[in-house]
């Protein structure tokens, strides 16, 4: 290693080194791939010749871009153009050998993305939502000039699958308006282009229903999987909430029959946690993605017998998994010690980054924590070769809030671990992978319910000598940006600091100019919007709180993010700054969170040395006396 390269600090290596995700494939042309990586310093989409073993970056914008698709014979690759992280925007194609980038489909004002769907035969489906329409889906067949609207509704859906033949398309939709629990329509295509200068003409009829939250006292979510990939194959494989976490099922559109699908290990053990599936080529097997207490595992499922095989990953995350045509499984996986790699169960290594592996991290331990409303799972890292604590402490908490933390490599814990700090991150209610009940928790008393989680586990941590009570930072980025600001206010003798990034401050300003899908959960969430329930919407947002915090916040906030918009931000940075309280705001020009490596790292540099000069200026803190890093040489000046 080059002095230069040893004098940059490991958690700047963490961030710098090049990264890949997992490679997706045409699906007529398995030898053409399309993943990301940030190689050049910016998130981008590359295109694999995997027969040739070249590589080509595809998409160049000073923002990144990760959204992409490839068609289905591998002949073009389709991204989605926004502006500067806005995700408002138009899908563009390029082919996939290169060359001039095109509308994808002209006609088609710029919006948010409702999906996408390329069919084998050169139709095309695009979802799209905007304030003004709510969600619209277009089809445009092969040779039509135009596309024609087929799917309009008020509340949010997008486009679920198109089948192998592209006659049927399945629609995730909200129609009931509950965003939390999706429902489905399968529709019938029929009809097709009139000939040049005929408008076209689409028949669309529906040919079947799976809602499970219509005239229910218990409502359940169900989510397209995916049609089999065989012509004339009416199956879809569906997930499910029936017994209350998710499952696979399959569900034949045309005659109505449900098959579920018994999933049980080679002991005869039924999976706990939440299970998801895709087809396997052919559609004679499935591969099954289980997901328990953190992390994840890969299983194949033999349609024929039942038989259900465990496939040989190692213990962490999942992050991802296909089923390649020769059989064997591609998985991006990794642990929070060891860095992500995409990996194929034949043993080797499918995709690895240019240049130097990031340095690894500390291993996670399990805690669990008796809460107000059952155990609460929670991620700890103790800073290495730093003694037994008590230590400064980083809550991070994650987003969301249909999200959950993992035993998976992130670069942002690892910095503060290198920095000293031991790290908590907290599963809380409304958190995914531990039952629906768990996720559906937090309707009403939005923010409030996960707050009470945090401080179980904050109780546990103080009285387990792990974290300092003096020295104890809440963080986290969107809906954890947004836990964070509002814990400072309801719990302010609880934190030392509070480091908010992209949060929701004032909420009922953040539901004015939020994207739509964004208010559709939100209503779901309260029950309402901010005119029908006020009392809720005040009471879950961190602006009512704001004479009550005691503590220095910072802040960081994208100009043009659409989530967590800058407008309401202002107000509470505003209020802030009339009622005297330490704190400092850094915005940045691009959306909910940057694609720019340096850009992260500039950011999670100013949030450590913030944290770094708070925490040094109280009058009790020895920084010098302890191995954790305050006020020492290690990490940004």
């Amino acid at each position: 290693m080059s002095e230069e390269k040893s004098a940059v600090p490991a958690w700047e290596q963490r961030f710098r080194a090049a990264r890949v995700s997992l490679p997706d494939w045409a699906e007529d042309a398995p030898a053409r791939a399309l993943y990301v990586s940030n190689a050049t310093g910016t998130y981008e989409v590359y295109a694999w010749d995997r027969a040739t073993g070249t590589h080509r970056q595809v998409t160049d914008r000073p923002n990144g871009t990760t959204d992409a698709e490839l068609s289905p014979d591998g002949d073009s690759v389709w991204w989605f153009d926004d502006h500067d992280g806005d995700e408002f925007g138009v899908w563009r194609r390029q082919p996939f050998a290169g060359g001039p980038d095109e509308e994808a489909v002209p006609g088609l004002a710029p919006s948010y993305s409702a999906g996408l769907a390329l069919g084998r035969d050169g139709t095309v489906v695009v979802g799209r939502s905007t304030d003004e329409d709510g969600t619209t889906l277009h089809l445009r067949r092969p040779g039509a000039a135009e596309a024609v609207e087929i799917y309009r509704h008020d509340e949010y859906g997008g486009v679920g699958d198109l089948s192998y033949d592209s006659t049927l398309l399945a629609i995730d939709h909200t129609e009931h308006g509950d965003a939390m629990h999706s429902a489905i329509r399968v529709v019938r295509l029929s009809g097709g282009a009139g000939g040049a200068g005929v408008k076209t003409v689409e028949t669309v009829e529906t040919v079947a229903e799976l809602d499970e939250v219509t005239g229910r006292d218990e409502p359940r979510g169900v989510a397209c999987l995916g049609f089999a990939p065989v012509e004339g194959d009416t199956r879809l494989l569906v997930a499910h909430q029936r017994t209350g976490r998710w499952e696979p099922m399959i569900w034949d559109v045309a005659t109505g029959a449900e098959t579920a699908l018994p999933l049980r290990d080679e002991q005869g053990r039924e999976l706990p946690g939440d299970v998801s599936a895709q087809w396997r080529p052919g559609a004679e097997a499935l591969l099954v993605e289980h997901e328990y207490e953190a992390r994840s595992e890969l299983f194949s499922y033999s349609l024929a017998d039942g038989r259900l095989t465990r496939l040989d990953t190692p213990r962490g995350t999942v992050g991802g998994a296909t089923a390649r045509p020769d059989g064997t499984v591609e998985y991006l996986w990794s642990s929070a010690a060891e860095p992500s790699a995409v990996r194929s169960t034949a043993g080797t290594v499918v995709l690895r980054a240019p240049g130097a592996v990031p340095p690894g991290s500390v291993p996670v331990e399990d805690v669990w924590v008796d809460g107000p409303g059952g155990r609460v799972h929670a991620l700890v890292q103790r800073p290495a070769g730093a003694g037994g604590g008590p230590f400064p402490t980083v809550f991070e908490i994650h987003g969301g809030p249909t999200h959950h933390d993992s035993d998976s490599f992130a670069a942002g814990p690892a910095a503060w671990l290198d920095h000293g700090f031991a790290v908590v991150r907290v599963n809380y209610r409304g958190s995914t992978g531990y039952g629906q009940a768990w996720t559906d928790a937090l309707r009403e008393r939005v923010g409030l319910i996960e707050l009470e989680d945090i401080a179980a586990v904050r109780e546990w941590a103080v009285a387990s000598s792990l974290a300092d009570p003096r020295r104890l930072v809440l963080t986290g980025g969107s809906w954890g940006g947004y836990l964070t600001l509002l814990g400072l206010g309801v719990q302010p003798e609880s934190w030392a600091l509070g480091v908010a990034a992209v949060p929701v401050a004032d909420y009922p300003t953040a539901y004015a100019d939020e994207m739509e899908a964004l208010k559709s959960l939100d209503r779901t969430l309260f029950g309402g919007t901010p005119e029908e329930v006020p009392e809720r919407f005040t009471a879950s947002s961190p602006l009512t709180y704001v004479e009550q915090v005691r503590v220095p916040v910072y802040i960081s906030a994208g100009v043009n993010d659409p989530r967590c918009p800058i407008r309401q931000i202002e107000n509470y940075v505003e209020r802030l700054e009339q009622l005297g309280k330490p704190h400092e705001v850094y915005r940045y020009d691009a959306g909910h969170g940057s694609l720019v490596v340096e850009e992260r790292i500039k950011q999670l540099r100013l949030e450590i040395d913030f944290v770094r000069r708070h925490l040094n200026a109280q009058p009790d803190a020895q920084p010098d006396a302890r191995p954790d890093g305050l006020g020492g040489d290690r990490g940004p000046a």
